[in-house]
């Protein structure tokens, strides 16, 4: 295992079976999680004890090969380069409550949705618990902004990558780490039943959102395909458990799609299906994916829309556009930089 997949006793006992004192492992761990690239940074540690690191557990940090950043807002989107060549688009977001990272989870993504361009190409592999925090960790040293929030809603499912988002989460939580708080992260998923049941059992006081982007299985088979393994009532049916496990709220992630699924019929039939359960709607304007035919809906179809949920007693913002000009926006990440190599 990459000694910064580990945790601080993983890491610890790690060192004994060097012959080193337990009060190393704090200090390695420590190191690590301020984004150091070699052992040589670690400059209380001994030269003999960095060069047996070295060795053993080599250290790897993700290259930029690409940054851009938004003249409209401000957002900033990393290319990185992984050890094995393979690249994920990181976007750092700037709010008035602070500053958010949207990171990666996967090197491509198995889903399929006909919206997203992060699924196109299908998945390569699952990253490990390093390379997310990883993203993490250089996304804030390189722009020289603090990280506040974590959103696990970038290329890739997580929950498809379920024990190394554990871990990750668990890392990044840590008090001798970046300490960032489980009530500042979220994380989304387009609905793999097994695994809410499972996260739900470890009650943790992340924020949940589910991307639902349809009224029915009608609407939900067109455009999603794990609908067919997953259907509308299975997957409320596990929201509602979650609920009840953890009484953290469920956020809906739903992209008005024009003529797909903005209808008012559309709006009703969600309050019939959402009632009893607390629920947040973040209605997302469709973004630009140049391969499919897909367009968003109107402005005056959103507001519609919004107004049929808030009368029905269902919470719903209009998510802002951040990053559109430089696609960095909600299911606009992919694998660019292959694309453009080939």
């Amino acid at each position: 295992m990459n000694l910064k997949s580990m945790t601080l006793p993983e890491i610890t006992a790690a060192l004994k079976a060097l012959g080193q004192p337990a009060f190393r492992g704090k200090q390695v761990y420590t190191w690590l999680h301020k984004g150091v690239r070699s052992y040589e940074e670690m400059t209380n540690l001994p030269k003999s004890l960095r060069d047996s690191l070295t060795q053993q557990y080599p250290l790897y940090a993700p290259v930029a090969v690409r940054k851009q950043e938004s003249q409209r807002d401000g957002t900033i989107k990393y290319l990185w380069q992984l050890q094995d060549g393979n690249c994920v688009e990181t976007v750092l977001m700037r709010y008035h409550y602070g500053n958010t990272v949207c990171i990666s989870t996967e090197v491509g993504c198995p889903m399929g949705c006909a919206f997203c361009a992060s699924t196109l190409g299908g998945l390569v592999r699952k990253l490990e618990p390093f390379e997310m925090l990883d993203q993490v960790l250089f996304t804030q040293l390189d722009s020289g902004l603090p990280v506040n929030h974590i959103v696990l809603m970038g290329i890739g499912e997580p929950l498809d990558n379920f024990d190394n988002v554990m871990r990750f989460l668990e890392l990044v939580n840590s008090e001798d780490g970046m300490n960032i708080s489980m009530r500042h992260i979220s994380l989304s998923t387009c609905g793999l039943v097994p695994k809410i049941d499972e996260l739900a059992k470890r009650k943790l006081q992340i924020s949940l959102a589910i991307s639902l982007h349809g009224p029915n299985d009608g609407v939900r088979d067109r455009i999603m395909p794990v609908n067919k393994a997953y259907p509308m009532d299975e997957l409320l049916a596990a929201c509602r458990r979650y609920y009840e496990a953890t009484s953290r709220r469920i956020h809906f992630e739903y992209a008005m799609i024009d003529g797909v699924n903005d209808t008012p019929e559309a709006a009703r039939e969600l309050l019939r299906r959402m009632k009893g359960l607390p629920a947040h709607f973040n209605l997302i304007p469709l973004n630009h994916v140049e391969e499919s035919p897909l367009k968003p809906s109107s402005k005056a179809a959103v507001a519609t829309f919004q107004k049929i949920l808030e009368d029905g007693g269902i919470t719903a913002t209009v998510r802002r556009t951040l990053g559109g000009d430089i696609d960095a926006s909600c299911g606009q990440l992919r694998r660019k930089h292959q694309k453009n190599q080939a």
